[in-house]
């Protein structure tokens, strides 16, 4: 459904919301479900008349009306069974896009710790397929509300108006059916709650086999991954077989339960046709909406059970269900001067013990570029990622004297852009990739990031398919389509983790010039390990293994800090032997 919109709704962990939601559907459903269900017993009741007209020899007119009228009522009937099946259709078309979407949204906004802490195939699963378990039984439910609740009360209401002592003796089995479907409730809801688990597991192996497809080639894992693949895929089959066939194979026998009343109609109407008190129209009549009631009776006994098996499905995707949160508005964001002061930063990841940057200051102006490095394991991009605001951190970043965690999230996203260690590209265009669906021409941005002559020897351009990963493309132009990507909004702060890495010196050279006459607007952030350039930039922090941090420019880094010097050396003379 294209357009979806969402409008608030409190309290959505409760599944009756969903109904008084959808008001208008719902009283079209409750319309047209007791309309149908109450008129279908017309149906039985001019069959069994005309059966009468035609065994009482009565003329060929009445004959031809009570039929044309039997036709035009059964007719009229069915259309209001479309009406009600289209409206609980609908009902559960709405529901199932809403639950989706709200998914999605509570996972988009979900901190980083939690996400990383989730199981991406189980939470697959849920989003998906449990929702589309969970609004089957809604709408199951609410078909045989009406077609098995309301159509069983106008059934017995009907019987009890020809006789009431044959309907109550007839239907006493009917019980004993829904008795028994209750006492297996517990049994399949145990069993559906295993059968869900092992599906989220078999989502997760599947995930983790397609994201690591390469790594398990090279390893030779493939044929060791597919036999535990089989075998997993086996405890799933046995799995669905018992969550399933309590469910499917008790419907006969629920049914034939139902029916064994059928010997009481049968016996005791049939006497009353012989004793000439009902005709046979009349048994006709009433055998017909026994028939039609205890096989009801057999399908509100299964929906008892199927109830269950959505209950499950219904817990597992609860958590997950929270109000829709819209798009937070940016305030106060002037794009015209950027300034950020970072004073005494330390940041520890959640689940690390000690810091991994501590007491690190710096100021940097609008149309500076700052270079990060240091030895490794010195805390490079944790102070890339921790200027993000996506995590607690103890100091102060201020952007434009502005707390940045006095940003609102959507706020931040706006103000800074990232481009971490890998390219992340999606499997489409490479004008998908870096505009993401913004619409923006990439033309500049294709010039700053040097990738104008590789579309030059690309048939299709910018709609060339980049493949899964980026498959299609070298490294480097995996790499410059992801640093596009992130300047192409300009943003205020520009954070960028080893971008050249993949990238030669001279393209490096290139790209450095065009950030420092085209971004003059921004602030940008360049960690690398590669100091060829750093001399050709404004100021760097360079992160000793100790935790210590010195700044300045690249000619007082030269002099302060024999380490950088001899980094920087070292890797201009690697260059120097590499011409």
């Amino acid at each position: 459904m294209s357009g979806l919109k969402i409008e608030p709704m409190k309290e959505p962990d409760k599944i009756i919301n969903y109904w008084k939601k959808e008001k208008f559907t719902v009283a079209c459903i409750v319309i047209f479900g007791l309309t149908f269900n109450n008129a279908i017993v017309l149906g039985p009741i001019y069959q069994g008349k005309l059966l009468d007209s035609i065994a009482g020899a009565e003329s060929l007119d009445s004959v031809i009306r009570l039929a044309v009228s039997f036709v035009f009522l059964i007719g009229m009937i069915q259309l209001l069974r479309y009406f009600k099946r289209f409206y609980i259709r609908r009902f559960a078309n709405n529901t199932s896009a809403v639950m989706k979407l709200m998914i999605y949204n509570n996972i988009m906004h979900k901190s980083l710790e939690a996400l990383e802490n989730e199981d991406i195939g189980n939470l697959m699963t849920r989003a998906v397929s449990d929702v589309d378990v969970c609004v089957e039984g809604m709408r199951k439910f609410t078909t045989e509300l009406f077609d098995t609740g309301v159509l069983m009360v106008s059934y017995l209401v009907s019987m009890l108006a020809y006789d009431v002592k044959i309907t109550v003796l007839s239907t006493l089995y009917i019980p004993i059916a829904m008795a028994l479907a209750e006492k297996l409730k517990n049994v399949i809801y145990k069993y559906s709650a295993s059968f869900r688990s092992k599906s989220s597991y078999i989502a997760g192996i599947v995930y983790d086999a397609i994201e690591n497809a390469m790594l398990y080639r090279a390893n030779g894992m493939e044929a060791q991954n597919g036999q535990k693949y089989n075998d997993d895929l086996e405890d799933l089959q046995s799995k669905a077989i018992k969550a399933n066939i309590l469910e499917n194979s008790m419907q006969p026998v629920y049914n034939v339960i139902a029916m064994l009343g059928v010997i009481t109609v049968i016996y005791l109407g049939g006497a009353k046709v012989i004793e000439g008190s009902w005709t046979v129209g009349i048994f006709s009549t009433y055998i017909v909406m026994f028939a039609a009631m205890a096989n009801k009776a057999s399908k509100a006994a299964k929906l008892f059970n199927s109830v269950q098996k959505s209950q499950v499905s219904w817990k597992r995707i609860k958590p997950y269900l929270a109000e829709y949160q819209s798009k937070d508005e940016a305030s106060d964001i002037d794009n015209s001067s950027t300034e950020l002061s970072v004073k005494n930063l330390s940041f520890c990841y959640p689940a690390a013990r000690e810091p991994i940057i501590e007491n690190i200051s710096f100021e940097v102006d609008q149309g500076e570029i700052i270079g990060v490095t240091g030895p490794i394991a010195s805390g490079k991009s944790t102070l890339g990622f921790s200027l993000l605001g996506l995590y607690p951190y103890i100091g102060s970043i201020r952007i434009d004297g502005k707390e940045l965690k006095d940003y609102s999230e959507y706020e931040r996203s706006m103000m800074i852009s990232y481009l971490g260690h890998k390219p992340q590209l999606l499997s489409d265009t490479i004008y998908n990739n870096i505009t993401l669906g913004n619409g923006k021409d990439i033309n500049s941005v294709m010039e700053d990031v040097c990738f104008d002559i590789d579309l030059q020897s690309m048939p299709d351009g910018v709609d060339t398919l980049v493949g899964s990963s980026g498959i299609r493309l070298s490294g480097g132009q995996q790499a410059r389509i992801a640093l596009a990507r992130t300047l192409l909004n300009k943003s205020k702060i520009i954070i960028l983790d080893d971008p050249f890495s993949a990238v030669d010196m001279k393209t490096e050279e290139r790209i450095i010039e065009n950030l420092k006459a085209n971004y003059k607007n921004s602030i940008i952030i360049l960690i690398s390990h590669r100091l060829t350039i750093f001399s050709r930039i404004n100021k760097i922090i360079f992160l000793y293994s100790d935790k210590t941090a010195g700044y300045g420019t690249h000619n007082d880094l030269m002099k302060s800090s024999g380490f950088y010097a001899e980094i920087f050396n070292l890797q201009c003379m690697a260059g120097d032997n590499n011409d």
